[in-house]
């Protein structure tokens, strides 16, 4: 009897923390910024115009119906349960095939609670992928987007993702100013792809600079799959996103996953190290900001449960569950962990 009464109080008690938590939480003074590399969601439709052979229910990954539909639930419950309050105002997206597969994403049982709107372009890169933004259309107003494509001149043969800019209202709060990047991978080499990526943060850099330009004081996030590090030349030397919370001139820019990369965190496990490839950056207002949203200098967090991860046995470390390797089909949600990061009024 005793043991009974001791379990009831301890149930008694987590449901009086849960209900606190949730009546302190006002949703109207919180705004969930999320960016997820969803690691090559393709559709099972051939499309002529894109490389998208691999992911066919005859190819050799043999990626059929029931796959497809397991990878879009499964990424509608890593994306719901980000915040456990509600569901985020924003998420931007990397590696998703066509218009199609994000409204299968927003069609999901565990977003379509909220009326998601989408901003996705085609893109012109050899794989197929893309970037976009879905925003919860009560709580953001869409103005206008716009693409920047990324040309080499130094090798013009290759093609790869836009820059996708989307300008839109906070539901009386202001104008915000959103990025969404996915810039050129590693695989041929760090050092040897490193001038793709300083290219296109010089022309990230020149962009961010015309917003600051048409007002100093501008609410500008900066999301995406890096393919580089914070203290990288791109991000740290030619964008100006450092961790220096003292702020020199409004060109500086903050990033928010900066001091978790020195501490030896990250989004993406190669070879049994930690990078933190994927990163949330922001204009100096949102930090100093007397109205409006306002964001912590600590606030960009990576969104990690166990059940995304993968446990290897050999190596004693987890790292997270990905759909393939190669042609072998895994099961796991993405290689990638979704970084976020709440405004807070």
């Amino acid at each position: 009897m005793i043991k009974n009464i001791s379990l009831l109080a301890i149930i008694l008690i987590i449901a009086i923390q849960v209900v606190s938590q949730n009546s302190y939480y006002k949703k109207e003074n919180n705004f969930t910024i999320v960016f997820y590399n969803v690691e090559n969601l393709f559709d099972t439709i051939n499309n002529p115009d894109k490389i998208d052979e691999q992911f066919l229910p005859d190819s050799n990954k043999k990626w059929y119906t029931g796959r497809y539909k397991k990878k879009i639930n499964d990424l509608g419950k890593v994306i719901s349960s980000i915040n456990v309050n509600e569901l985020p105002e924003l998420i931007g997206l990397c590696e998703v095939e066509n218009k199609a597969v994000l409204k299968d994403l927003i069609s999901n049982r565990f977003l379509a609670k909220e009326k998601y709107a989408i901003v996705h372009e085609e893109s012109p890169d050899a794989r197929g992928i893309d970037v976009a933004l879905l925003y919860r259309e009560n709580e953001f107003k869409y103005l206008n987007h716009k693409i920047h494509r990324i040309y080499y001149d130094f090798e013009p043969e290759t093609t790869t993702r836009d820059i996708l800019y989307v300008k839109g209202e906070l539901k009386n709060r202001g104008i915000l100013h959103v990025f969404i990047n996915h810039w050129s991978s590693r695989r041929d080499g760090q050092d040897e792809s490193e001038p793709k990526r300083i290219h296109t943060a010089n022309i990230l850099r020149s962009k961010v600079d015309s917003v600051l330009k048409d007002n100093r004081k501008a609410k500008i996030v900066i999301l995406g799959d890096f393919n580089d590090e914070p203290t990288n030349k791109s991000l740290f030397e030619v964008l100006n996103a450092t961790n220096d919370i003292r702020l020199g001139n409004n060109r500086q820019l903050y990033n928010l996953m900066f001091d978790k990369s020195i501490n030896g965190m990250g989004t993406y496990n190669y070879r049994g190290n930690w990078n933190m490839l994927d990163n949330i950056i922001v204009s100096q207002s949102l930090l100093t900001n007397k109205k409006g949203y306002i964001v912590s200098s600590d606030g960009g967090q990576i969104f990690r449960k166990r059940w995304m991860m993968y446990d290897n046995v050999k190596t004693g470390q987890m790292t997270p569950s990905k759909t393939y390797g190669g042609p072998n089909y895994y099961g796991g949600i993405s290689d990638h962990l979704p970084v976020f990061v709440i405004l807070r009024k």
